[in-house]
């Protein structure tokens, strides 16, 4: 076990960091998102796309210093990161929606019409953060704060 642990250790680590910075920013986006949608009452895509913004400015400084100890910033890192939040954020809520239609379907909630249309979004919204943490990291990882090959040899 403890060779594994050795084998994997920096990975292991990694996701570490990257949980802990995403606990906190997922608190911060649920919080801006919630406050967004349940009282201002901005739209699904509105609320979790600003909450989305806010918490990605964190996340980047966040988890080039923390998790993957990035030193060297390409001036294509930023425009790499900011990819990589846009295409997990589309896919993961675009697929939340539809995900949580049919898994409502499959336990028989939606018979009788008692969910309401709010309700039924923050539980997509909840679907779709998670869907975009784990697709986030391994963007992040291996398109946004890659390695390049010489330091890896």
């Amino acid at each position: 076990m403890k060779t594994l642990f050795e084998k994997y250790k920096d990975f292991i680590m990694e996701v570490i960091h990257f949980g802990m910075v995403g606990v906190i920013n997922t608190f911060l986006g649920w919080v801006i998102m919630a406050l967004l949608y349940n009282l201002i009452h901005m739209n699904y895509w509105l609320s979790s796309g600003i909450s989305y913004f806010i918490g990605s400015v964190f996340s980047y400084h966040a988890n080039a210093k923390l998790t993957f100890k990035v030193e060297e910033r390409d001036k294509w890192l930023p425009w790499r990161f900011a990819l990589n939040i846009i295409v997990c954020y589309l896919v993961s809520f675009s697929v939340a929606k539809p995900l949580v239609t049919k898994l409502i379907e499959l336990t028989g909630l939606s018979e009788g019409g008692g969910l309401s249309q709010a309700l039924f979004e923050n539980i997509a919204m909840i679907f779709g953060m998670g869907i975009f943490i784990v697709m986030n990291f391994f963007g992040q990882k291996l398109f946004v704060f890659r390695k390049s090959k010489s330091l890896r040899d």
